[in-house]
Formats: structure tokens, C-alpha cells, sequence
């Protein structure tokens, strides 16, 4: 069977300007073009459509998608199972948030006691679940199964002072970077606190720290687009300075 443009926006529930912009960019290329000038879809690329929603809605970007889906060996049964197993883990998220917003209101409504540790329990495996399916190949290949799932179990296992605690550490190590920026030195004070800073940050995720660890994920945040977006927000450069900042502070 084969679909205009408009009529496979709507099967797929997508504007016919998104499906125009995957053209433009090699994502999703029609099967061909008709006498009037028209894209046409084939079931090929309609397979393709579903494959590629799928991604999005695990929160990956375009340029990935496009990365994971251009190889000849793509298959698309291991890759449905993948989503499968993904979505499942998604599931299990969100059924422990809904649990634990559901024990809030009867905590609220009837006055039943809710521990603190498990009114975190919802949002600590949601930082977990969103940091695998962003960056979980690329940790792991980095850094070994094992090391990743430590760093997972020290995370669900962070008392509510921990988790505040590193939240607020967080929001610190940026604030201190954009300082940092404006005096122009990483090897200056002002930066290498933010690369200390830093480190107590990784120490709340990582089970053991080492300089060569933290370098190797400094250069990550140049390497990799959505670290360097992240840092990059505070203001363009953020990241190559913090990475330059990190590999002073590992040397010392």
C-alpha cells in the first residue's frame, strides 16, 4: 500500500512538515516521486516512520537515529525487541511514580505516614531509567557493565539529605562555571574549584573515583553533543572549559 505525504502524517500522527524536514536530512526519504511532483510512501518506509518514532520517544535525537538506523545490518527485529525492552523499563518508571503520587495523596487525604526515602524511590529510578536510555551504550562501553550498574545502585540506594544534597551540588558546579567563564582560566582558581566540585558531584554517582575516569568523561562532554548542549547552555564554550578545567585538575 502506498501513502501520500499528508496521508502518512496522519497515520503516524506527525505534521507533513516533519516528514518533509526527515527528507531534507536522509532520515526518512519517500519511495519515490510521483508525475505531480508528490512524495510517495511505500510499507518499507512506513516501517522505517514507526522505527524512528520509536527512538524519539525514548528521547533520542535525529542525528542518533539516523546514525543507528544508516547501516546496511540494521534489523529491525532486534531493534523492535530493544524498543520492547525499553519501554517495558519505561513502564516500571512510571508505575512507581504513579505508586508513590498515589501514596502521597492518601498521605495527604487520610493522614497515612509516607517514609521519605520512598517518596524519593519514584524520582531516583527515574534519573536512572533517563541517564540509560540517553547515554547508557556509550557509559557502558566507556566505562563496563559493571561499573554502570554500582553507579545505579548508589543512586537508587541515596538517602532524601543525599539526593537533595547532590541536586544541589549540581546546580553549584554550574553556577560556579559560568564564574569560572568569566574569569578566562581554567587552570585558575575559580575553574579548578569547579573542577573539584565537580568530582564531589561524580563521587555521589560513582563507586569509586579516579582522576583518568574523570578526564576520560570530560572529554566525553566535547565529544558527545548532548553533553555538550547541557553545558553549552550556560553559554557557548561552557563544555570545552570545563573539560580543559577537569584535565588540569586530574594532572594536579
Amino acid at each position: 500500500m502506498e501513502y501520500t505525504i499528508q496521508k502518512l502524517g496522519q497515520l503516524g500522527g506527525i505534521s507533513t512538515r516533519t516528514l518533509r524536514y526527515y527528507d531534507e536530512i536522509g532520515l526518512l526519504k519517500p519511495a519515490r516521486i510521483n508525475s505531480s511532483g508528490y512524495r510517495i510512501y511505500s510499507s518499507e518506509e512506513v516501517d522505517r516512520l514507526q522505527q524512528i518514532l520509536f527512538y524519539r520517544e525514548l528521547g533520542v535525537n535525529l542525528d542518533s537515529i539516523k546514525e543507528i538506523m544508516t547501516p546496511e545490518a540494521f534489523d529491525k527485529a532486534t531493534a523492535l525487541k530493544e524498543h520492547r525492552e525499553k519501554l517495558l523499563k519505561k513502564r516500571t518508571q512510571l508505575d512507581l511514580l504513579i505508586h508513590n503520587v498515589d501514596k502521597s495523596i492518601q498521605q495527604t487525604e487520610r493522614g497515612i505516614t509516607m517514609a521519605d526515602k520512598e517518596k524519593f524511590e519514584g524520582f531516583k529510578q527515574e534519573l536512572v531509567d533517563n541517564n540509560e536510555i540517553k547515554y547508557g551504550k556509550e557509559i557502558r562501553e566507556r566505562y563496563g557493565e559493571d561499573a554502570v550498574n554500582k553507579s545505579n545502585a548508589k543512586i537508587n540506594g541515596m538517602t532524601k539529605t543525599q539526593y537533595e544534597e547532590v541536586t544541589s551540588l549540581e546546580q553549584q558546579v554550574l553556577n560556579s562555571l559560568k564564574d569560572a567563564m568569566q574569569a578566562g582560566d581554567p587552570a585558575g582558581e575559580l575553574a579548578q574549584k569547579t573542577a573539584d566540585m565537580h568530582r564531589q558531584w561524580l563521587s555521589f554517582y560513582w563507586d569509586k573515583y579516579s582522576k583518568e575516569a574523570h578526564a576520560g568523561l570530560a572529554e566525553m562532554y566535547v565529544a558527545d553533543e548532548r553533553f555538550t548542549a547541557y553545558y553549552d547552555k550556560i553559554q557557548t564554550g561552557a563544555a570545552e572549559f570545563l573539560r580543559d578545567a577537569i584535565l588540569i585538575y586530574a594532572k594536579n
